[in-house]
């Protein structure tokens, strides 16, 4: 079965609650919607406030605080949240597919050095700094004089051992322990229950990936999917051949095989499609290969969004579905001005919506400020 960019496009925002809300805890969302990117901290609050009913900033923090939810390097070697109950399955996705490879010689590593990180993730069952990982690292080094060569030592150096300590088996958590709106620093401490003593099956691990990326933003092509995992396409889709027997399979306008969870929402190309905001690095922008992200993203909005000089993905907003122009927010003496940018002219039913659906934004990220405002560049 075909099909078209419009009923991805449903299906998508159906399991995104970007068309009807979760009314669920938090941590079944981000379930629900698929690993948040997170190296741009407010836009972790802003991408759960567009998808679920009554959230606010607490809910998330109170989350991180009971280790419900963990943070870290994990796929594509970025920061990621995801729930404590997957963390070892996308740990162990973005080890066996490259993103944990701290080599940088061309030497073999000795058995030795193989050792470090199972020391090292001992050392991080109590919190710890970047800065105290490439400590114990250096003393264990100098314990240990044979397990690295000079061109390893020099090139690890160089970067502060950071290839170790930004392991996908560390999460990060804040300098004072507490989750809050503020930045967290890069302190980092080893997951409960650790990785390393709790790993799971690599193909189970990835299995188990594979269905959550399908669950949050299938029907999904084995390209997409690799995309979403910063891996290489073959050895996705013969994962997926492995789960075929249990999913449902399509194809797109590009003749693309799609696979997909079964009993997955896919509702009426027409069902109607509200205002939503998204925010810097959204999943929904990053989760298909690069030409193929037409069904929330029109082509030739592409280079608007994207920015390539810094890696950056710009705050959108949808109108009907799809991506239909930018936005920006600032607070200055207390007053908080949501900026919204069209990428076209609007007509009158979609500009009212776009500006109620900023009005609440702009409220919900500065509830303490004294006035907010919603500005609609031209």
């Amino acid at each position: 079965m075909r099909l078209t960019d419009r009923a991805l496009n449903r299906a998508l925002l159906a399991r995104q609650g970007l068309i009807e809300p979760f009314d669920a805890p938090v941590v079944d969302v981000v379930e629900a919607i698929g690993a948040l990117q997170a190296q741009h901290w407010p836009a972790l609050p802003e991408a759960i406030w567009s998808r679920m009913r009554g959230f606010t900033a607490n809910d998330l923090y109170g989350a991180l605080d009971a280790g419900d939810l963990a943070m870290g390097t994990s796929i594509r070697r970025t920061l990621h949240l995801v729930s404590a109950r997957e963390h070892a399955s996308y740990a162990m996705v973005a080890e066996t597919g490259g993103v944990n490879d701290w080599q940088r010689s061309a030497d073999e590593p000795t058995a030795e050095a193989q050792r470090l990180r199972a020391e090292l993730l001992t050392f991080a069952g109590q919190t710890r700094t970047g800065d105290e990982l490439a400590a114990f690292i250096e003393e264990w080094v100098e314990a240990h004089p044979e397990a690295f060569d000079e061109a390893e030592l020099t090139a690890q150096r160089q970067y502060k051992w950071r290839s170790f300590y930004t392991w996908s088996a560390l999460v990060r958590v804040p300098a004072d322990g507490t989750w809050s709106p503020k930045t967290p620093a890069a302190y980092r401490t080893a997951p409960c229950p650790p990785t390393g003593s709790h790993a799971p099956d690599p193909d189970d691990a990835l299995a188990d990936v594979i269905r959550c990326h399908l669950r949050a933003f299938g029907p999904a092509a084995a390209d997409d999917v690799a995309t979403w995992l910063g891996w290489k396409t073959p050895p996705v889709r013969q994962a997926l051949e492995r789960l075929a027997p249990t999913l449902e399979r399509f194809t797109d306008g590009a003749k693309r095989s799609l696979y997909d969870v079964k009993d997955a929402p896919r509702p009426d190309p027409d069902v109607a499609a509200p205002v939503r905001f998204l925010p810097s690095f959204d999943s929904t922008l990053l989760a298909y290969a690069h030409k193929h992200r037409q069904r929330i993203l029109p082509e030739e909005h592409k280079d608007k969004v994207y920015a390539r000089a810094n890696l950056r993905v710009r705050p959108t907003f949808l109108v009907d579905g799809l991506v239909a122009g930018l936005w920006s927010a600032e607070t200055k003496r207390r007053a908080a001005t949501l900026t919204v940018t069209p990428f076209g002219p609007l007509d009158k039913a979609a500009r009212d919506a776009v500006v109620a659906e900023a009005e609440r934004l702009v409220r919900a990220n500065q509830p303490a400020a004294k006035d907010h405002q919603v500005t609609v560049a031209s």
